[in-house]
């Protein structure tokens, strides 16, 4: 009986420890691939339509009482849905709770091909934001070209338990 006590008390120590892990979002994605070599084509064109648009974010939620929160993952997916043309984005800035700008992240202007998607992953230890956090998006396309969709996936795993959401980007210009 004594070697059974013992072996859960192991199982209980061994599977609390975390494995401490440097937060990925802090050196994001490499844009370069997606980088556009002339920007000033962006500037000069016309035939472009212009937008911008608003995402909230939740690098944690409360659970139970304001003192108790909960980190979750996100995952931000900007997708191009158009089929034919190509999108361009030409700022993607994080913000916390209070609005300051926590973090760029494109050096400048990036496209996206034909129904190409790329990610942002905010790490659950990332906080930063906090349960307010957003991105604003500058993103521009030719004029009959389907705007871009902008969206989160919020995640967090405890065990066998698991929480997810999503939010959807909403166009303020």
């Amino acid at each position: 009986m004594k070697e059974f006590v013992i072996l859960i008390i192991l199982f209980g120590v061994f599977s609390a420890c975390e494995e401490t892990t440097e937060i990925s979002s802090f050196s994001p994605n490499h844009w370069e691939d997606h980088y556009i070599e002339n920007e000033s084509f962006l500037l000069k064109n016309d035939s472009l339509q212009t937008g911008k648009t608003y995402l909230s974010v939740y690098s944690h939620i409360y659970s139970i009482s304001l003192k108790k929160t909960q980190n979750l993952t996100a995952m931000i997916s900007l997708r191009n849905v158009s089929e034919t043309d190509t999108v361009f984005i030409s700022n993607a800035n994080y913000y916390n709770t209070n609005g300051d700008l926590i973090r760029q992240y494109f050096k400048k202007p990036i496209f996206l091909k034909p129904l190409e998607t790329v990610e942002i992953v905010i790490d659950e230890a990332d906080n930063y934001g906090g349960s307010g956090a957003n991105f604003i998006f500058d993103w521009s396309s030719n004029v009959n070209t389907p705007e871009p969709i902008f969206e989160a996936i919020m995640t967090s795993l405890r065990g066998a338990q698991g929480l997810s959401f999503t939010t959807l980007g909403k166009r303020i210009e």
